[in-house]
């Protein structure tokens, strides 16, 4: 007579369905910097038409290296993060330092954004489809949010 199967004995919980958080993060990331780089061109979109992108600045033009410099630490961080967000995700301690320390970045970016989209709305001559572009940058912030949230939340899984 055939003996009956032997269950297999309990195992660590799996990594959710999908990926989980960490996947979620690393493709809202994703559409982040892809919004991000339109509204650059989305910005710069006049030049091709023999019209001037240019808008009244007030900044001193000896302070333009300083700007230019924060711009690059501002596409940098993020671009960190998602590489980070990699490596915590798999990492054996499940990175639940910077899990946290995401969210607050995460929170920090969005306040940005938020701060950029109100700036464009009030800008007199600002441009529908930029205002319209930093919507779905502050939308994808909060998703980003949300998702770094269910990550704090989230058991480590043991890999």
């Amino acid at each position: 007579m055939d003996s009956l199967p032997t269950p297999l004995p309990p195992q660590q919980p799996s990594p959710t369905p999908g990926g989980g958080p960490a996947l979620r993060l690393r493709t809202l990331w994703i559409a982040w910097f892809l919004a991000m780089l339109f509204h650059t061109d989305l910005g710069l979109m006049p030049l091709f038409h023999g019209l001037s992108p240019e808008i009244e600045s007030h900044v001193d033009p000896a302070q333009l290296p300083a700007v230019f410099g924060a711009m690059l630490g501002y596409f940098l961080v993020p671009l960190a993060a998602l590489v980070l967000i990699a490596y915590a995700d798999t990492s054996a301690s499940g990175g639940r330092r910077w899990r946290w320390f995401h969210l607050g970045l995460g929170l920090l970016y969005s306040v940005t954004n938020i701060a950029h989209m109100v700036v464009d709305i009030l800008i007199p001559d600002s441009r529908p489809d930029q205002v319209l572009l930093m919507g779905v940058m502050v939308l994808l912030g909060l998703l980003i949010n949300l998702e770094s949230w269910r990550w704090c939340r989230a058991p480590r899984v043991v890999r």
